[in-house]
């Protein structure tokens, strides 16, 4: 894997074709555009990795519903291809491409730009899960999830750098978890990975930043996906979402697209470093 020429980046930046009048990247900020505006995402190309279901595809159906280009993107061709011919048939302007963003890449990120003609906005949503404690995970199965949840993301962010930053105003958003602020017991691989996330995105704000490119991170609370499907039935976690979580329900799905749109568009011009919980109020509660 090549490292992003940032030398190269650097000097593009500080061309005065590339920037207003106070350094501020052209085409993005909301300065001179009308409310309804700011979250227009006409024009863009986005990628969304784990988009085949749940909040991925959620995340690509409001990407795509505010305007931009979306690949949507998943290791399984039949979920994939199923999930783009669902929103096309919305009428949206998706496209499939089918790839394991552990070992993929620069390959994903190569074919997404030859064939959307370039790459704004990057939404990583893969994350595997192993609900086992620490006494019954193998070391094997621990370096498996941190492969799949945290180095595939480095790798993305890393592929992804100079398309994104090409624009001069690329978004790049990793998708967390409250897991890694906070824990249960029995998740010590998902809440390690998670939290490792969060903090690659911090890192990744400070880097990326000075060359136009914003790093921001969504993380859920409890949402009914399909990965959740055996606890939405369980009368204990439902007890448990009721009287943990303030709004006293499970966050669905078309609930998470919004933030995704707003760390995308212009309305989120000077937001670099968040992290944006969307919880129900769970993580502020005690």
């Amino acid at each position: 894997m090549t490292m992003p020429n940032l030398a190269d980046a650097e000097r593009h930046r500080t061309t005065l074709s590339f920037f207003d009048g106070r350094g501020r990247p052209e085409g993005w900020g909301a300065k001179g555009l009308a409310v309804g505006q700011w979250f227009d995402l006409s024009g863009k190309r986005a990628l969304v990795t784990g988009s085949a279901r749940g909040l991925g595809f959620e995340i690509a159906r409001a990407l795509a519903m505010s305007g931009a280009t979306v690949a949507l993107n998943g290791r399984n061709p039949e979920n994939v291809h199923r999930a783009t011919d669902r929103l096309s048939g919305e009428g949206l302007k998706v496209s499939s491409f089918v790839a394991d963003v552990s070992g993929e890449t620069n390959t994903l990120i190569n074919d997404v730009v030859s064939r959307l003609g370039g790459l704004d906005i990057l939404v990583h949503c893969v994350g595997q899960r192993d609900r086992r404690g620490t006494q019954n995970i193998s070391g094997a199965d621990f370096a498996r999830l941190l492969d799949a949840n945290l180095v595939s993301a480095y790798g993305l962010a890393k592929a992804a750098f100079v398309p994104l930053q090409a624009g001069g105003a690329g978004r790049l958003i990793f998708l967390t978890s409250i897991a890694g602020p906070i824990a249960r017991s029995g998740d010590p691989t998902y809440t390690a990975t998670k939290g490792g996330l969060a903090a690659l995105m911090r890192s990744l704000a400070v880097e990326f930043g000075r060359f136009g490119v914003t790093v921001n991170a969504i993380a859920p609370g409890w949402f009914t996906t399909e990965s959740n499907a055996d606890f939405v039935g369980r009368e204990d976690v439902q007890s448990y979402v009721r009287t943990r979580v303030p709004l006293a329900r499970w966050g669905s799905p078309d609930e998470i697209g919004a933030a995704a749109v707003f760390l995308s568009s212009a309305g989120s011009s000077y937001v670099n470093g968040l992290t944006l919980t969307i919880d129900g109020g769970l993580s502020v509660s005690f």
